[in-house]
């Protein structure tokens, strides 16, 4: 499958080229299972006419020796084939990778992967270690996932070779294996080619032609090679470390940064042959079977960075740093005795790509539409590179990708970001070094913090305020009594010569909360919560997306992003979803209809035609506005997307006493009859002019107020000044949290994400469905009414106080059904809250009758608690408090 490259190059066109690499790690060619994947997941979609030039920097040839793809640069090219699906893909990226070296590519190409299928054992030296795991089997049980904790002694057993006087348990997976990156790589392209694909080597990219259209968006339009271009709608970025500097060619942003990644083979090992892979997190070390030998490798806290990516960097290594790897053989001499005396073989040092959070980059690039990411594996390319390159290959086709992978999707980083060296650099660094850290319900970090801050920042900070990171905004997590915990400048974790912080409260307050039982600060935040059921509290949501939708074609274009009918009265607000061609939630948002103001006011701009104003959960505004200025461009409307977060804040005021105070603030009648739910207007407040919307994310009559930048701290002064005499209290997200799901209201990416619909989250009061308007993802949702629901997002509490936060397994008469999505404490109601979807095992219909009629548990940590399952909110179901009925 080497073929000459100026007949095909020169003129080519085609529909897809991927730009792949191999990358230096202890897995080889970790971005090349993604990309062969995602070669073949096309051809078997049927889908595609691809072709794959690429400045990748490892030749095809030499798979075995460090990656799947080298500086001899590959073009691919793929005709269209006939429609071949693999099958539904319900299991996770590692298990659709695993499945397909393990059984499908043999199957399909004759040739062995290397799978080897010698389980796995991952190390817990704690109790809260051997939680997090438990966790997992737990939520295993829902994908059909096989693990069991084993004691010290069975441990023993199993591996005879292990030291296991300091182990607390541990947790077997007898389905974990390994593969060989060479077998693999090879067998990915064989496949590939014989759907039609042409392999071609040694032709470098050069440049990616963008073209701005009629309507001003920029499109790939090419790709330039050393040999000829490639006129092309779609390019695909595979390209490792590499990948920053092949966006640039297209003026697009890839937030990843490139690091030495190590590895030591050793000598052959008596006794060792097909003992499980070992993952000692504790000791943040694994050890992995080869054949008769092991190799060694894991994450340490000064990694060293690769600062000059070479674009000649071929068939090359690093030298080992010994006194960084050290550690690494440590943690392994301790875990098997027998390594102190055994020899290494070899050493494998090389570069590879690390993400702000430890995820690959997918999708399209918000910057050039047809600019398609897959990269920054961050070294676990083999484990993910199958289902990832199924995804976007469904993502490329289909515009979107099967599965929810909104985790991995570039959008979810804010544009403000993605190109800031000291954030991609801190955020980076801290992600590589808590690798192997115990994940706990409510851990910030510590790294790349006060990005963004909103005009209330100072005022909360002095109050207490322990701040949370999202979207690169510092947002109120909680109120502290212990006074002021600001969050410092990164100190690496004392690595580089950076000092470690001493006596930092905010580290320290985080430290608390490392368990999986009720956190220390449980009551704080009851009081914050029961505050505003009882009095009322003031909540900064200063950092959610405000986006203008306005312009000639704006009722029109809403019409069709909206799932609820918003084309009203000016004045008026309804909550809304927006969803995608296959009925999916991309997103829940409130849309208020609003007339011109003033040219150069972002709280009431001036535009011709209509306008809507949209209040979007900050967490994921850079998402929400990708999705919709995707829609505006592909159906043409004649309206602009104008973003304001930045010029407003947003703080909301609710509880029963809301009223009251905010009429001694606001110059504007608030009696039910003059401002109902759901309704907004422009007013003032202490002088300032704001816009008051009476809504509720937390089941409470109360008002929003957005607020011109500069205004707030004296908007929010008045306010707590009111509101003194009143109890008022400040309250945070974690407060948020409780008290909606407490009220049942949906949380974007948690109860909803992309591929749930709203009949199946209890969300079809949102669709338009009574009347004859269009709107996106419509004919989906019918089809699911006609059908049947097959799943269903269900309501569950438990009589017994135990603490819950997602991933735990649902029973329903014996079986697992489903899994919990979130999970908190009601304070008011004085239970365990939990959300998850169900499904009928026997494939029917999950009718509310089916949830009325099982007997529920809940499964945490390995042990069940009977449940019972709600068909309405358990906190006032008849919607009287919203509506100032108390």
């Amino acid at each position: 499958w080497h073929c000459p490259l100026s007949p095909l190059a020169t003129s080519q066109s085609v529909a897809t080229s991927l730009c792949p690499s191999g990358v230096s790690s202890p897995n080889p060619a970790q971005s090349t299972p993604n990309c062969c994947a995602t070669k073949v997941g096309k051809l078997r979609q049927g889908k595609l006419s691809t072709a794959l030039p690429s400045r990748t920097l490892w030749d095809l040839s030499a798979f075995g020796i460090w990656g799947a793809f080298g500086s001899g640069q590959v073009l691919v090219v793929l005709p269209k084939p006939k429609l071949g699906l693999w099958g539904k893909a319900e299991r996770t990226a590692r298990m659709r990778m695993r499945m397909g070296v393990s059984r499908d590519l043999p199957a399909e190409t004759g040739l062995h992967t290397g799978w080897v299928q010698n389980g796995g054992l991952f190390i817990a030296s704690n109790k809260q270690r051997l939680d997090e795991y438990k966790r997992l089997m737990s939520l295993g049980k829902v994908y059909g996932v096989e693990s069991h904790v084993l004691t010290p002694a069975q441990t023993k057993d199993l591996y005879p070779l292990m030291n296991v006087d300091d182990l607390y348990g541990t947790l077997y997976v007898p389905k974990d294996g390994t593969m060989d990156p060479a077998g693999t790589c090879s067998t990915l392209a064989r496949a590939a080619t014989a759907r039609g694909a042409t392999i071609i080597e040694n032709c470098p990219v050069t440049g990616i032609q963008v073209r701005t259209d009629d309507f001003g968006v920029k499109r790939v339009h090419a790709v330039e090679t050393a040999h000829g271009t490639i006129q092309t709608p779609c390019v695909v970025n595979c390209a490792g470390v590499w990948a920053r500097a092949l966006g640039r060619l297209a003026g697009v942003h890839v937030p990843l940064v490139a690091m030495h990644h190590a590895y030591v083979v050793t000598e052959r090992i008596e006794g060792i042959q097909n003992m499980p892979n070992v993952r000692d997190h504790d000791a943040s070390v694994y050890l992995r079977l080869q054949g008769d030998a092991l190799s060694v490798g894991g994450y340490e806290s000064n990694p060293i960075f690769w600062e000059e990516v070479s674009e000649k960097f071929a068939f090359g290594l690093f030298d080992l740093d010994w006194d960084v790897f050290m550690q690494h053989i440590e943690g392994a001499v301790n875990r098997v005795p027998v390594l102190e005396k055994t020899g290494i073989k070899s050493t494998v040092c090389g570069p590879e790509s690390f993400t702000a959070d430890h995820k690959p980059l997918m999708g399209e690039a918000p910057e050039v539409r047809g600019f398609f990411l897959g990269c920054g594996f961050n070294s676990a390319g083999m484990m993910l590179g199958g289902g990832c390159g199924r995804e976007l290959a469904h993502w490329i086709i289909h515009g979107r990708p099967e599965k929810d992978m909104y985790g991995y999707d570039i959008r979810r980083f804010h544009h403000s970001l993605t190109d800031n060296n000291r954030w991609m650099r801190e955020r980076s660094h801290e992600s590589y070094a808590k690798n192997y850290s115990v994940v706990f319900p409510h851990d910030e970090p510590l790294a790349g913090r006060n990005m963004r801050k909103d005009p209330l920042h100072e005022e909360l900070l002095q109050q207490g305020c322990v701040f949370q990171e999202r979207h690169g905004w510092e947002r109120p997590g909680w109120f502290s009594p212990g006074g002021a915990a600001p969050v410092l400048d990164y100190d690496y974790y004392g690595a580089y010569g950076h000092e470690r912080h001493r006596d930092y409260n905010y580290n320290r307050l985080l430290g608390d909360e490392y368990t999986f039982d009720f956190p220390p600060h449980h009551d704080i935040i009851k009081k914050e919560c029961l505050t505003c059921r009882n009095a009322l509290a003031l909540f900064d949501m200063s950092y959610f997306g405000k986006f203008y939708l306005v312009g000639p074609e704006a009722t029109k274009a809403a019409d069709w992003l909206f799932s609820a009918d918003v084309s009203k009265a000016p004045g008026s607000t309804v909550y809304t979803c927006m969803l995608n061609r296959q009925g999916g939630v991309e997103s829940d948002l409130t849309v208020s209809r609003i007339s011109p103001g003033t040219p150069g006011s972002p709280l009431a701009p001036a535009f011709e035609g209509d306008g809507y104003y949209l209040a979007i959960g900050g967490a994921v505004a850079q998402h929400n506005w990708s999705h919709i200025t995707t829609v505006l461009q592909d159906m043409k409307f004649q309206c602009k997307l104008l973003d304001c977060s930045e010029e407003l804040g947003m703080m909301s005021i609710q509880g029963p006493l809301s009223r009251a105070v905010l009429q001694e603030v606001l110059d504007t009648d608030l009696s039910n009859e003059a401002f109902p739910f759901s309704t907004h207007k422009i007013t003032t407040a202490a002088g300032c002019q704001v816009r008051a919307m009476r809504l509720s994310f937390v089941g409470e009559m109360g008002w929003e107020l957005h607020v011109p930048r500069a205004d707030c701290v004296k908007v929010y002064r008045a306010v707590m000044q009111a509101g003194a005499r009143h109890g008022i209290a400040n309250a945070g997200y974690r407060a948020i949290d409780s008290l909606s799901i407490e009220k049942g209201y949906r949380h974007w990416h948690a109860d909803l994400r992309p591929d749930d619909t709203p009949l199946e989250a209890g969300l079809a009061f949102t669709c338009k469905l009574k009347s004859s308007i269009p709107f996106l993802g419509r004919e989906a949702v019918e089809a699911q009414k006609a059908k049947g629901i097959f799943r269903r997002l269900v309501c569950f509490t438990t009589e017994q106080k135990v603490p819950m936060f997602g991933l735990e397994a649902v029973w329903r008469d014996g079986q697992v059904v489903g899994h919990i999505r979130r999970a908190d404490f009601g304070f008011a109601i004085d239970k365990t809250i939990a959300y998850g979807y169900i499904r009928d095992p026997a494939g029917g219909p999950v009718s509310l009758d089916f949830v009325k009629s099982g007997s529920y548990e809940l499964e945490r940590m390995g042990v069940t608690f009977p449940a019972r399952a709600h068909t309405k909110s358990p906190f006032d179901p008849d919607n009287k408090r919203v509506k100032g009925f108390y």
